[in-house]
């Protein structure tokens, strides 16, 4: 019950058209009753009537046109409650994907880091998909069916008690048969849901890294996994395809005794003069059309049960604490000088293995500080910690000596450019990927930033140019041209704080050497933190960490730990040992 109170919450702000539409379906149902009244008076007119053509032809023409009345109201009934009902299904879905989505871009990078981009992706559209089908076919239908089956059993006992009394005694055995079936349709939906979602998983990998499968001839290795996953889909689908396919005829089965008595027993009666025709026939007739609602609610189980294991795992989504949060007297930084400081932190990703252990460590303004070691010392992990991407266990870490716990998230981030080693650039144009962050820019700004960035020659080459459209992940441009617009993004926020992570790492000589002109450029009068692999790119770095198992074990000038003979003299060695 919690899980559906959470469904119709989403509800709740559109009651008034829900309303209507529920004032609709009523209209709609209580019409579907009225003619089978007006039938039964077209019936026993004909037969009352055989024999006087005058007086019963005029009683016949108005049961006619009353027929016609009763399905031009119905029409305008089913319009109004179809339109309103998906209405309040569409605005409800959207305010579920919209939390769902807002949510997610709130969790911090640790939930990204434990979970696979195709479940994510899974859980917004295809488990989004599943509960939008379910409100607007499901809950909204059995509104609908129930309101039908409730007036048409009111009528049927109104024409006959017995009768009706004969129909009633199946609900019981016919709502166990739905309880249980509905426990098992409901974790087998479940099951269905994870599956579909190891397929998206699949997909998105093999799509991402095409380029990977297709070097090393994988073809047909992805290509197995791939149909293994689709085939544990086909098998959770066909037993949940199984179960509300014996759903159905089940019901059927049980409906069709009290049908076949309703037959027996009513002809009994019109023989007995206890009933006339007309309203046997009444009777059957309503009794076929509430059929159709208890049929349609037997299926209606099964998406009804789909949609709540995927609200489950929607909600799963949701209900997950955001762990980076923000106090909520936060203050608003303003401007700043630069210094960060490292006070003994720790920082561990699990409770086995600490990253980080005990960082002191100061960058005074405008400083540039080189970070260095082999992988897995905790470089990267060192620099996450200052737009507070994690929280560390302990320790703390300061901006101007500010704890950057006690500031909101946004003023802190808004001080800090960051230019990754591999560059994710947006659906959308050249200039909208160099404005992101500042979109308030004019093109002036972004065609400045883009010459600091050594990137306006190249872009000025495209038929387009700054309007030209930059395919997924910015697959149609060099690595060297992605990396120059990551930089122009980072000239053109003007942050105090800048954070390179490996920049070069990944380019070629020419490209390396534009790069590095653009992000010398870009490191002036800014504290800088640089993870380089490449020592060649830091040598005039400010001050040099050496960084070893999660610990600072070497600082110094390049000269300076040239001169220790410690690590960062052996990884120097090794690197220009020719």
């Amino acid at each position: 019950m919690e899980l559906i109170k959470r469904i119709l919450n989403y509800v709740k702000p559109y009651r008034k058209r829900l309303a209507t539409a529920i004032v609709a379906m009523m209209l709609h149902s209580f019409l579907t009753v009225l003619f089978i009244k007006v039938f039964k008076d077209l019936i026993d007119t004909m037969i009352n009537n055989i024999s006087n053509t005058g007086e019963g032809l005029v009683k016949l023409s108005w049961v006619a046109a009353g027929i016609i009345v009763v399905f031009f109201l119905k029409g305008i009934a089913y319009y109004a409650q179809k339109y309103l009902t998906s209405y309040v299904a569409q605005k409800a879905i959207r305010d579920v994907r919209n939390d769902l989505y807002h949510h997610l871009q709130h969790l911090s990078l640790k939930f990204y880091d434990k979970m696979n981009t195709g479940q994510i992706m899974s859980r917004v559209t295809n488990d989004v998909g599943k509960l939008q089908s379910a409100i607007v076919s499901g809950a909204i239908g059995i509104f609908y069916k129930t309101f039908t089956l409730v007036g048409g059993l009111g009528y049927l006992f109104y024409l006959s008690w017995k009768l009706a009394l004969a129909i009633v005694i199946i609900f019981p055995p016919v709502t166990y048969v739905f309880i249980k079936f509905n426990k098992r349709i409901r974790k087998v939906s479940r099951r269905v849901q994870a599956k579909v979602a190891d397929i998206t998983e699949v997909l998105q990998e093999t799509i991402t890294g095409v380029r990977i499968v297709k070097a090393f001839g994988q073809e047909e290795y992805e290509y197995d996994k791939f149909s293994q996953e689709n085939h544990e889909n086909f098998r959770a689908t066909m037993k949940n395809t199984q179960l509300s396919a014996s759903l159905t005829p089940i019901v059927e089965i049980l409906a069709s005794f009290a049908f076949t008595f309703v037959l027996w027993y009513g002809g009994y009666e019109v023989i007995k003069g206890n009933m006339t025709p007309g309203e046997l026939l009444a009777f059957f007739t309503l009794l076929i059309t509430i059929s159709g609602p208890i049929k349609s609610l037997s299926k209606l189980s099964n998406t009804i049960q789909q949609a709540l294991a995927a609200a489950d795992r929607i909600f799963e989504i949701m209900d997950l604490e955001v762990d980076i949060k923000e106090k909520k007297e936060a203050i608003e930084l303003g401007e700043v000088d630069g210094k960060i400081e490292f006070k003994d932190v720790w920082f561990s990703y699990n409770e086995d293995e600490m990253v980080l252990k005990g960082i002191d460590l100061v960058a005074n303004p405008g400083e540039v500080v080189a970070l260095v070691g082999p992988s897995g010392a905790g470089k990267s992990t060192l620099v996450d910690l200052i737009p507070r991407f994690y929280d560390p266990q302990n320790g703390e870490v300061l901006i101007d000596g500010y704890n950057i716990k006690d500031l909101t998230i946004g003023s802190l981030r808004d001080k800090m450019g960051i230019v990754p080693q591999e560059t994710m650039l947006f659906g959308g144009t050249v200039k909208d990927n160099i404005a992101y962050g500042s979109i308030d820019r004019v093109k002036e700004e972004v065609v400045a930033a883009a010459k600091a960035a050594n990137a306006h020659e190249f872009i000025m080459e495209f038929s387009d140019g700054y309007d030209t459209a930059v395919s997924e992940r910015g697959s149609s441009l060099s690595g060297g041209q992605r990396q120059r617009v990551a930089i122009a993004r980072a000239i053109l926020k003007d942050p105090k704080i800048l954070i390179l992570d490996e920049a070069t790492s990944a380019l070629d000589t020419e490209s390396e050497a534009l790069v590095q002109e653009a992000l010398e450029r870009l490191m002036q009068n800014r504290t800088t933190f640089v993870i380089a692999h490449r020592l060649s790119t830091i040598l005039n770095a400010d001050r040099i960490v050496v960084l070893d198992e999660g610990e600072i074990i070497e600082t110094g000038t390049h000269e300076e730990l040239l001169a220790t003979g410690g690590l960062y003299s052996s990884l120097y060695e090794v690197q220009f040992a020719d």
